[in-house]
This record gives structure tokens, sequence and C-alpha cells, in this order.
């Protein structure tokens, strides 16, 4: 049987104790050479997927900037249509096709706010998921990862509100949890980059 669904590849920069940004929501944990690979990938997938937090919080353009190659089709999921119209990715949503997926509890102010732009639809196959904790945790739990790329950074961040890899709920028991396989590590400068399937 064909499959339906895209391939989503779950992407980030994590420090040693697993934290994807500080309690302040300072996620710069990345280096020049990782921000490269990261650029180079986005270049070989269909599309980027966020959730509306990240939109919120870090502004993001979502673009190929540090390699060479076209900039994928951007997602934002966005139940509510809160994705301010000042932000980047929805006055650059002319220039690199931009989709917010929002359900039928969108507000209608905000439906009629985002319908100005240039929003956009399209075959997509790979999506490359760089999510907050919620988002990577609401893939992970429906089984809608196929790949995790990880750098991992040399920091110790702490702190209990500090956004994890995967936050939402979790699993109750290690046995319900989504098992890995390890296909490659690479040595990157002062981090190592963990290919799972």
């Amino acid at each position: 049987m064909a499959r339906s669904s895209p391939r989503v590849i779950l992407s980030a920069a994590i420090s040693l104790d697993g934290k994807i940004a500080t309690r302040s929501g300072d996620s710069a944990l990345s280096s020049g050479v990782d921000k490269k690979r990261l650029h180079k990938l986005r270049t070989q997938v269909d599309a980027i997927l966020v959730g509306k937090n990240t939109i919120l919080q870090d502004n993001p353009m979502l673009n190929v900037r540090y390699a060479k190659g076209k900039s994928p089709i951007r997602i934002v999921l966005d139940s509510l249509g809160q994705t301010p119209t000042n932000s980047k990715i929805i006055q650059t949503s002319d220039e690199i096709q931009t989709i917010v997926a929002v359900s039928e509890k969108i507000p209608k102010k905000n439906l009629d706010k985002l319908a100005k732009f240039p929003l956009g639809h399209a075959k997509i196959k790979t999506i490359l998921l760089e999510g907050g904790g919620t988002t990577n945790w609401d893939f992970v739990n429906q089984g809608l990862v196929d790949q995790v790329i990880v750098t991992i950074t040399p920091y110790l961040v702490g702190g209990k509100d500090a956004k994890t890899l995967v936050d939402g709920d979790g699993f109750a028991k290690i046995s319900k949890s989504l098992r890995l396989n390890l296909d490659k590590i690479v040595h990157q400068g002062n981090e190592i980059v963990l290919y799972y399937s």
C-alpha cells in the first residue's frame, strides 16, 4: 500500500541536559557549523513545520540562509490563527510559500486577518519538524516521526521551566515510548550530531 502521509524528520539542537531553550526562551544553542548543516538539510525537504509558539517566541524566518538551495514551504500549526500578521513568516509569505494550518475553531477575525496574505497549499512528501517541545510531543505521541536528527551542544542549561526536546504529557511507561535506532554519529567540532530512525 502506498504511503499517504509525509515523511517527518524531527530536528533540533539540544543542551547536554536535553533543553532546547533556557527558561527565558533563549534557544541560541547552535554553532555556525551546525547552522550550515541544518540549512543544507532544509534544502532537501519539501516543508519546515513549527507550532504557533515558536513563531510567537522566536519570530523566525524559517528559510535557507547558510547554504545554497531553495527555501522549503513553511507550515505553522496554529489552530486559532494567532500568528501575528507582522511576523517575519507572514510578512515574507509572498516570497516563500507559507501555510498556516488552522482548525474550525478559528475566530472569524483571525481568519480574515490571515486571508489577506498569500498563504497556500501544496503536495508535501518530506517535512522537517523544527517545533518546540509541545509540537514535538504531539508528533511523537501520534507516531508520526520517522527520523530524529539531534545536535548535542556543549551546554548545561538546567531549569525545571526550560523547554525540553519533547514536552507534553509524556509516556507513562518506557515500554510505550517511541524507541529509535541509532544510524549514525557525526563529530562536529565541540558537538555531535545523532541520527536516529
